[in-house]
């Protein structure tokens, strides 16, 4: 396994702070801590970032609703995605937060670079504009009048903004995927990036937005912020000690060009596109290879907290252990296409493979080591049958997981090792410890027996630090043994003879009850908090109808109050609501909403209003009680 002994510099996507991110989100940094702790144990000099994107028009108006700054508020989803991280016992070098002071500074000082050489203008934009994905589009990129990318609602938009000339770069850009094969893998995924997106064309992009102020500001146009492209994708540079005047950190020399951006297959088009052609016009050399791994599902779908599927890492946590939840991240993740997790799998999961395969085969070894030697490692080689296949396997299996991991083929690094370990379950039925104890001379082969079994679990355990790395401490701990690297593995035989193992082996996985992890799953009965009860006559005394809203606009002196037109059974009311930045005012228009029209008048900051729209509200979510087919002065009852 001897290699070349390299500087490695790995990158996650950096999170978006709008919230706590799910299971999903969370396997994207537990599959790059299991490649880097790998590259760690062959010996590299390994660079990990990780860390979050904090500005944007949606983090502003989650702040908003929260009555929290959008400092506060990134602060606080900050601080929970970074715990997280740590919960998952991820080795990141570093945490980088896009409202770092040098790294806001730096993003300034290249986009003012840029601007100045000619490759960002500033122009107008007109479109389709989507607040959750806050990006525009054309009325030939919608899908079904929606969002292309989430599926969500688009509203006409028109402003201002500074365009990148990605134009210009294309064909070297076409050039240098063609000419490095590796850059962007999987392979499917570069035919997709070069047939789809490249060769079409390349529009030019906005690089900057108007319509908010939370984010860096474009420091000769401050009217402006600098939008997501440059802001989030310039992490990776700025993160190691890039600077746009060209007085780099030791570390930006050291590590730059990264070796690896690990990402999910949804932003590749951003980190193959976009980050390399930025790149280009900043001169400065591309990533090795951009990675963009699938999906983990949970059942039939994505997550997503509307479709009620969302699991969380904390929670599964709770249920399994650190260990467990990263083996099921890591290993059902095929390569290419998308991994499923459902309560069911996982449960199967564990108790197959880490209770039965890993935690009882270490456990009867150790116990079958105590019980037949006093707890003592001897190996007199006196060698049987069956010997030779499980040391050739034991041999051969740390070429084979390096193999598959410099292909990220993680989920078939971990197949490897567990192959390992089931022949050496086979073992021992094969040679049955137990038969050669009642005969005293068969002690030396009963020795190397155990002896075998011991040196092939001692390499499994090595092997899988970079997967599960607290049950791999915990059986060289239980070995006693302090070779523990990747050149012990090299050679067999090299567990120290004399040592003596523990005495008291502990259970490293406990089979689990399905039945009672499913009774764990179940919320807990809640009481619902209610105001004092009302009679039937006092809920008459409100008249509720059907209204239309016919116009719908902005409060003039309020950023949480909209104003609307609305008719009811041919009378119109001006009804005051507080539903921004909940709703565009546009998006009100036409919809057949609730309304308590014998409410007392009232007027909200100087402007009347004659009624009230009902809504649905929890947990900073809204959505307005509205009807599709009953007509406007229907009475609700």
């Amino acid at each position: 396994m001897s290699k070349q002994k390299n500087n490695y510099y790995m990158t996650t996507a950096i999170a978006y702070t709008s919230g706590k991110p799910h299971i999903g989100n969370i396997y994207e940094i537990v599959l790059a801590d299991s490649i880097a702790r790998y590259r760690r144990n062959e010996g590299h000099n390994v660079y990990f970032m990780t860390g979050t994107d904090e500005h944007g028009q949606k983090i502003e108006e989650k702040a908003l609703a929260a009555n929290k700054t959008p400092q506060a508020f990134v602060d606080e989803v900050a601080g929970v995605i970074r715990g997280l991280f740590d919960l998952m016992n991820t080795s990141y070098d570093k945490f980088i937060r896009t409202t770092d002071p040098y790294h806001e500074l730096q993003v300034q000082k290249m986009f003012k670079k840029l601007y100045e050489q000619g490759d960002i203008y500033k122009s107008e934009y007109e479109g389709w504009y989507c607040t959750a994905c806050e990006s525009f589009y054309t009325e030939t990129q919608l899908k079904d009048g929606a969002c292309p990318d989430c599926g969500g609602p688009v509203h006409k938009a028109k402003e201002e903004s500074y365009f990148f000339k990605l134009s210009n770069y294309a064909d070297r850009l076409i050039k240098h995927i063609e000419t490095h094969p590796d850059f962007i893998q999987p392979e499917s995924r570069k035919n997709e990036m070069i047939n789809n997106f490249i060769k079409p064309g390349l529009q030019d992009l906005a690089v900057s937005r108007t319509s908010f102020k939370w984010g860096i500001p474009v420091d000769f146009d401050p009217k402006h912020v600098v939008y997501v492209w440059i802001d989030a994708l310039s992490n990776y540079i700025t993160g190691i000690g890039y600077d746009a005047d060209g007085n780099h950190e030791e570390r930006f020399k050291e590590f730059w060009p990264a070796d690896l951006h690990l990402i999910g297959k949804d932003i590749l088009r951003f980190h193959t596109i976009y980050w390399p052609i930025m790149l280009m016009a900043l001169d400065i050399p591309l990533p090795k290879q951009v990675f963009g791994h699938p999906w983990l599902l949970v059942g039939e779908g994505k997550m997503s907290k509307s479709k009620g599927n969302v699991i969380y890492a904390d929670d599964l946590v709770k249920l399994f252990g650190v260990d467990a939840v990263r083996y099921l991240m890591l290993h059902e993740m095929p390569f290419a296409q998308d991994g499923t997790l459902t309560y069911d799998i996982m449960v199967e999961r564990i108790n197959s493979d880490l209770a039965n395969i890993l935690g009882n085969l270490v456990n009867r070894t150790l116990a079958m080591t105590n019980k037949y030697n006093g707890g003592v490692v001897t190996n007199p080689r006196v060698l049987g049958e069956f010997d030779q296949e499980l040391i050739d396997l034991a041999l051969s299996t740390p070429k084979k997981v390096s193999e598959h991991m410099d292909r990220l083929r993680v989920q078939d690094s971990i197949d490897d090792i567990f192959d390992l370990l089931k022949r050496c379950n086979k073992y021992i039925d094969e040679t049955s410890p137990w038969a050669l104890a009642k005969d005293e001379a068969n002690k030396d082969r009963l020795n190397t027996v155990l002896y075998n079994l011991l040196e092939s679990i001692r390499i499994s355990a090595v092997l899988l630090e970079a997967y599960i790395p607290d049950t791999s401490k915990a059986i060289l701990d239980q070995l006693n043994t302090q070779k523990r690297d990747f050149d012990s593995i090299t050679e067999f035989g090299q567990l120290e003879e004399g040592t003596k193992i523990t005495d008291k082996p502990t259970i490293l996985f406990a089979r689990l009850d399905a039945n009672e992890v499913m009774e764990k799953l179940q919320p807990a009965p809640k009481k619902l908090d209610t105001k004092p009860e009302v009679t039937i006559d006092d809920f008459s005394k409100l008249d509720l109808r059907v209204g239309k809203i016919l116009s719908c606009e902005n409060h003039p002196d309020s950023d949480k109050l909209l104003v609307s037109q609305v008719q009811i059974d041919g009378t119109v009311r001006q009804i005051v609501s507080g539903l921004r930045p909940k709703f565009e005012a546009s998006d009100l228009v036409g919809l057949n909403v609730a309304v308590v029209v014998n409410l007392k008048p009232v007027k909200l900051r100087g402007v009347l209003s004659e009624g009230m729209i009902l809504v649905g509200e929890k947990d900073s979510k809204m959505e307005l009680v509205h009807f599709h087919s009953v007509e406007d002065g229907a009475i609700i009852r």
